[in-house]
């Protein structure tokens, strides 16, 4: 007979109500062939908030349901924790959730499934985001908070991320990686420990079929909050594609960034009387400068978990 393997999924989570919306989805998942799933909740907050909702909701949780307390309001420690987690209990595989998603019960067979047919190492998913009533109409029409990665031919992923992903934790590639603590409190996380994956060889499938659905609230409903994310998102771009290449070579990425800058511009005036065609033309144009700033050792904004003392290890 042969052994199931092991998948472990991991949410990290910050004082959100959601997460309770997410356990519920993960209970509800349609059993995988082969497959052992457990669930581990790595608690970002300086104290132990989310372990009454974890043991409440461990009495009925039909899979093992693991409470971590990872205290630093920095994601990178609560990720590393739930690394840390399963491959302790040398899990084979590993999939993150974002502590204000649910996925469909099929989720986790597609994802595995998508893995298999790519021969990956790692998988992404699209995460397919639901607008208040009081949004902007563009952002609505436009879909703009959704997450969809860039593809080659192939249906590979040029990049990954963690708010829907699937890796083969026994993969050479992973061996020894983790994420960035220093980028933790800013984001980019994700896409770093990605991009150092990718830079050993390893490859990223893309799972159109394997959604994760969210809520978009109404702080991230404004043009501020797209614009910070599109610029931290360039930042981080900018930063991987400058690393390890001398003065000149970043001026060259820099230069790159900046002219299509200047293209952004262009387009904004040319959208002047579409609301949809301009704000997509800012974002745009705030994704390039963001790289340009990477590129040129821009300093990092942060925005995760408000003020926070020094980094400390997950317990």
């Amino acid at each position: 007979m042969k052994t199931p393997r092991t998948v472990i999924i991991g949410v990290c989570t910050y004082r959100r109500a959601q997460l309770r919306d997410t356990l519920a989805s993960l209970a509800a998942l349609a059993s995988c062939p082969d497959l052992t799933i457990q669930v581990i909740v790595a608690d970002n907050d300086d104290t132990p908030s989310a372990r009454p909702v974890i043991d409440a909701i461990g009495e009925w949780f039909p899979h093992p349901l693991i409470y971590l307390h990872a205290p630093a309001r920095n994601i990178s420690v609560a990720r590393n924790a739930i690394l840390q987690a399963a491959r302790a209990q040398c899990a084979d595989l590993l999939a993150f959730l974002d502590d204000d998603e649910w996925v469909e019960p099929d989720w986790l067979m597609r994802m595995e499934r998508r893995m298999h047919e790519a021969a990956t190492s790692a998988v992404v998913g699209p995460v397919r985001a639901k607008h208040l009533e009081t949004a902007p109409g563009w952002m609505r029409r436009s879909a703009i908070h959704n997450t969809t990665p860039d593809v080659d031919a192939r249906g590979h992923a040029h990049t990954g991320y963690t708010c829907n992903m699937l890796i083969h934790l026994r993969a050479p590639a992973f061996d020894g990686l983790s994420f960035d603590e220093a980028l933790g409190r800013s984001g980019g996380e994700d896409t770093a420990f990605f991009a150092a994956y990718q830079a050993r060889g390893g490859e990223i499938a893309f799972a159109p079929d394997a959604v994760a659905h969210e809520i978009v609230p109404e702080a991230r409903a404004t043009m501020r909050w797209l614009m910070r994310r599109r610029y931290r998102m360039g930042l981080t771009h900018g930063e991987v594609v400058a690393a390890g290449r001398p003065l000149s070579g970043r001026l060259a990425q820099a230069g790159l960034a900046g002219a299509k800058s200047a293209a952004c511009l262009g387009l904004m005036l040319a959208g002047i009387f579409s609301e949809t065609a301009r704000n997509k033309a800012i974002l745009r144009l705030s994704l390039h400068v963001g790289v340009v700033a990477g590129c040129l050792g821009g300093k990092r904004p942060e925005h995760y978990g408000g003020a926070a003392p020094a980094v400390r290890r997950a317990e």
